[in-house]
């Protein structure tokens, strides 16, 4: 039978509450946060703590749905007869149901329809913080996670939607173009509307909504305004960063110093509101690493210097793979096969972006720089063993990183820059970061006259388009030279025999007379054919007047002497016209 109720539930012991017992029970008596006075029977509960049960302040329904399952719903309604027509409305739903005037699906979002937006939004968040992909890999990082929270969040609050029933596509775009207008760059308001998208389509999945109501939201042209286009460094520009990386962790103890402007003569010298560090260049940095070494102890110095050889390992690693960072970070000692016939790295599915494994094959000279790069660390894991008297290790662990990939690396990438003097934005506007290297791998191979397919199979693209359009950079390409294969085209003078040779315009005379002597052959030949034909069927009348028309056996005699004379085959018959006895007589 349906009814309401107040549900019953268990709250640990205010701390303040006074105990005493009445028919053999234990209770309770507090006063609660409004001031009203309130008991309760006192339980035991897990690990020996005092629990009190107390009634809720409002009501629930229960009763049985479409399908015979009993269900508890909570009203939200602190009156009794407005808990009972709430649960009319749920009775006369499934009474819909049964009759087939509303589906399950459809009854089953009306359920929802009361529950708070926010509830609705964390349980979409947990569903993505759960979601994994191709590999057994987590399909959401943790970056986009906080990004949709905060997309979601914002969007619910600009718009003022507070129930599923309140979206509205109108009032998103509303939203949508006024945050154009406020100058919001076109990538990032197609991910609010993205998000705003993927909740829906997940509401209809879950059969909160019959439909989406965000779905297909108006997309900006995030092309036609680039907040961070990236670029493609230059040979010249590799060299210098990696000659840079190389040497600044060490070089950076090693900066002279300047003395302000605004120190005074009596100024402690030993203030630091006196005295600044010089910047690097890349012509100062043999020298700040002599002074680096002078000024520090071996051993850190000999770790800045082993920390300087793994990132510029690491760049150049990125710049002859087309590794992303994520991708690099990922690696560990087992992902290196230098013994193999071709050296390459696999990248296991669950660390690539694409969710597929790959095997990435290495240039002989990164292998040998990465066969050094373990040599050195397996030396100094031995010495270390050997300092603190244990036994040696044979090989590094398989499981140990390849590389230590530090999270703030885009701030030591900059730095980087600017000791080796690259900009970090060209005149164009694009900007030099660490995908840039990816962006450097496509156009060097590109330049270097690598097929676009292989091209898109090395970066692990899905289209071609992605490699020659967006990871490309035209101004590495040499097109000014690639026009240089095109013909010449004089507009002066006549043509010389060779471009006549090669257009079929030279020697015309001859072949004109070519074609007479091929003509006059094939004349001859349909006449001799025609004769042979007409001495069979009996037919010698018209035999007589073919030669009488042909002028006798002149132009038999004529004919077949061109035959005789002729070197070349016959090509084909010329048909019998009116004009034969000219072209094949003896005159």
């Amino acid at each position: 039978m349906a009814h309401v109720f107040r549900p019953v539930y268990s709250r640990l012991l205010p701390p303040d509450a006074e105990l005493y017992e009445r028919k053999g029970g234990r209770f309770a008596r507090w006063t609660d946060r409004r001031g009203r006075r309130r008991t309760g029977r006192v339980s035991t509960g897990p690990g020996g703590t005092l629990r009190v049960a107390v009634q809720a302040e409002t009501y629930a329904a229960r009763y049985r749905d479409h399908t015979g399952r009993l269900r508890t719903v909570a009203t939200g309604c602190r009156d009794r007869d407005a808990a009972r027509a709430v649960l009319g409305e749920l009775q006369r739903r499934v009474e819909l149901v049964r009759a087939g005037v509303l589906s399950a699906t459809e009854a089953t979002a009306a359920e929802h329809h009361g529950t708070p937006l926010a509830e609705h939004v964390e349980a979409y968040l947990r569903h993505l913080a759960g979601k994994r992909g191709k590999g057994g890999k987590l399909r959401v990082n943790a970056t986009h996670l906080r990004n949709a929270r905060f997309r979601l969040k914002r969007i619910i609050a600009d718009c003022g939607f507070t129930l599923l029933r309140d979206l509205s596509r109108p009032v998103l775009e509303k939203w949508a173009n006024a945050r154009e207008a406020e100058g919001m760059p076109a990538n990032t308001l197609n991910g609010y509307l993205l998000v705003a998208c993927a909740f829906g389509n997940w509401c209809v999945d879950t059969n909160r909504l019959p439909m989406n109501p965000f779905a297909r939201p108006p997309k900006r042209d995030g092309k036609a305004d680039p907040r961070r286009p990236r670029r493609a460094l230059t040979p010249d520009e590799l060299t210098r960063l990696l000659a840079a990386t190389r040497w600044r962790p060490l070089a950076e103890y090693g900066r002279a110093v300047t003395r302000k402007a605004e120190a005074t003569e009596r100024s402690d010298p030993r203030s630091r509101a006196t005295w600044n560090r010089a910047p690097l260049t890349l012509a100062e940095l043999p020298a700040a690493v002599d002074r680096a070494r002078a000024r520090l102890r071996p051993d850190v110095a000999e770790r800045l210097d082993q920390l300087g050889r793994e990132r510029a390992l690491l760049y150049k690693l990125l710049v002859l793979t087309g590794l992303r960072r994520g991708e690099a970070a990922s690696l560990t000692v087992a992902s290196v096969d230098l013994d193999a016939r071709v050296p390459c790295i696999r990248l296991r599915a669950a660390d690539a972006k694409s969710g597929q494994a790959a095997e990435l094959p290495l240039r002989a000279d990164l292998a040998a720089d990465l066969r050094s790069w373990l040599s050195e660390r397996l030396a100094a894991a031995r010495a270390a063993a050997r300092a603190k008297q244990l036994p040696l290790p044979a090989r590094l662990p398989d499981d140990a990183k390849l590389f230590n990939v530090p999270a703030n690396l885009a701030g030591i990438f900059n730095r980087d820059l600017r000791v080796a003097g690259i900009p970090k934005r060209d005149d164009r506007g694009r900007t030099a970061d660490v995908h840039a290297l990816r962006h450097t791998f496509a156009s060097l191979l590109s330049r270097g006259g690598v097929a676009p397919r292989t091209a898109q199979a090395a970066l692990r693209h899905s289209t071609i388009e992605l490699t020659m359009q967006t990871y490309t950079d035209p101004r590495l390409l040499d097109v000014a030279g690639a026009l240089d294969v095109l013909p010449d085209l004089p507009l002066d003078g006549r043509p010389d025999a060779e471009r006549m040779r090669a257009t079929g315009t030279d020697g015309a005379a001859n072949r004109i007379d070519a074609s007479a002597d091929s003509l006059v052959l094939n004349l001859a030949l349909a006449i001799d054919r025609e004769r042979a034909h007409l001495a069979q069927t009996g037919q010698e009348n018209k035999a007589g007047g073919l030669s009488a028309v042909l002028g006798s056996d002149a132009a038999g005699t004529t004919c077949a002497g061109v035959a005789e004379n002729s070197t070349k085959p016959p090509r084909g018959l010329e048909p019998r016209t009116s004009g034969l006895q000219n072209r094949c007589s003896a005159d």
